[in-house]
């Protein structure tokens, strides 16, 4: 269910299809992504879910799968 909601997150974000995105893809190596777009990712994340992210957390998510963790441990 997290990945699915990161998934449109995620291609929102990036102009994107979500179907591009799997739990290895990284933000920046395979989507290009930059710090910006990154922060705003990790922003519709915490919207979406209803979590905060620390920021020294959210600098370790390099992947989807590590966003996944995050929302998990959040979560819990």
């Amino acid at each position: 269910m997290e990945f699915e909601k990161l998934q449109q997150i995620i291609a929102e974000v990036l102009n994107i299809d979500a179907d591009e995105i799997t739990m290895n893809t990284t933000f920046v190596d395979d989507l290009g992504a930059d710090s910006l777009d990154v922060f705003q990712i990790i922003m519709g994340i915490e919207e979406e879910f209803d979590i905060e992210i620390p920021t020294e957390a959210a600098e370790k998510i390099v992947s989807v799968g590590d966003a996944v963790e995050q929302i998990k441990n959040a979560l819990n």
